[in-house]
């Protein structure tokens, strides 16, 4: 008698054969999606300031908040590892190896011995309930030089007279003002937008004359039509106009920029110009927001000058963290025109 085997009869072995190439197929695929990922993460590291920015400024963003592209390393990490990809554990490589390249010189602490001049940066928030008490610890810093950010008609008469007594130099017109223990002159708004946020001042030492520019770029948001830094972008462009025709062969810049040294708006600012925390800080130095950073927008950039210290100092009332840092105010040891300032 002959058995006719139909197909509901086929064995489960080979049901199962069949089954292999396409479980097989499935994990190629989800082999190379995770190595473009991976691919594309390395490209955003190593390749970010040139490439072309996206709409809404969302590259603007990107490089903001890049140290933190270490968090996307696990997260591809996980099914890599759980799929066995030799392929993609192996690509792993990559964007480990771009992000130590990028940063590993960020994380150890580069300050040097010396310095002539302590200077402080600090967005003081209009709303700040305590200006007294602020005041008081930028003070305990012992600057030589304070600049704050976001003074109010009702706030900036607080400061002056709290901070009288320890620096008898002041000027502050608008939003911003400088303090200071050494003499000022040819002080001065710079006009950046139509009211006054960013202010330019000599500072008379006893090492020779320093150019002392406070400013506060326009802020930032981030909502449905992108990263809205337009309106920084072309303060910050206005401000580098005035630096390129700063005479003062020393020059600090002082400031909220609302962005990182690594954002690509903010290249007129930092083409030729040093940040502190890069060339001298130990870690990222994040300032905002005060209860818990996770980015560094309070900058202090120098020209002509050694930076050799730079830290952020302890919360106040405001919800920046107050940035400082010390200069050698001797023959400049900074990066050339256009070298990547860091952040």
């Amino acid at each position: 008698m002959t058995t006719t085997i139909r197909p509901a009869d086929t064995p489960t072995t080979e049901r199962g054969a069949e089954a292999r190439p396409a479980r097989a197929g499935r994990r190629g695929t989800a082999a190379l999606v995770l190595c473009a990922a991976l691919l594309a993460l390395v490209i955003v590291l190593a390749g970010h300031g040139g490439l072309p920015d996206l709409p809404g400024h969302l590259g603007s963003l990107a490089e903001t908040l890049l140290p933190w592209t270490a968090l996307a390393i696990p997260v591809l990490a996980a099914p890599a590892l759980l799929r066995r990809s030799r392929t993609a554990t192996a690509a792993l490589i990559l964007p480990v190896g771009a992000w130590l390249t990028v940063f590993a010189g960020t994380l150890v602490d580069k300050s040097t011995p010396g310095g002539d001049l302590t200077v402080v940066s600090h967005n003081v928030n209009q709303d700040n309930p305590d200006p007294g008490g602020t005041a008081r610890s930028l003070i305990a810093s012992g600057a030589d030089i304070v600049a704050l950010q976001e003074l109010s008609p009702d706030t900036a008469p607080a400061y002056e007279r709290a901070l009288a007594a320890a620096y008898p130099h002041h000027f502050y017109e608008g939003t911003v003002g400088l303090w200071s223990t050494r003499p000022l002159r040819d002080a001065r708004a710079v006009p950046i937008m139509p009211w006054t946020r960013a202010l330019r001042a000599t500072a008379d030492t006893s090492e020779g004359p320093v150019a002392v520019y406070v400013a506060h770029l326009p802020s930032v948001r981030v909502g449905a039509t992108g990263f809205t830094s337009g309106g920084r972008d072309a303060a910050a462009a206005l401000l580098a106009g005035f630096l390129r025709a700063e005479r003062s062969p020393r020059v600090l810049v002082l400031g909220d920029f609302n962005g990182s040294t690594d954002d690509h708006g903010l290249r007129p600012l930092t083409t030729g110009r040093v940040s502190a925390q890069s060339a001298s800080g130990d870690g990222f130095g994040f300032t905002w927001p005060a209860r818990l950073p996770l980015v560094r927008i309070d900058q202090i950039l120098v020209k002509g000058v050694r930076a050799t210290g730079s830290w952020t100092l302890p919360a106040t009332a405001s919800d920046h963290l107050p940035v400082a840092a010390r200069v050698d105010l001797g023959p400049a040891q900074g990066a050339p025109e256009g070298a990547r300032p860091g952040g």
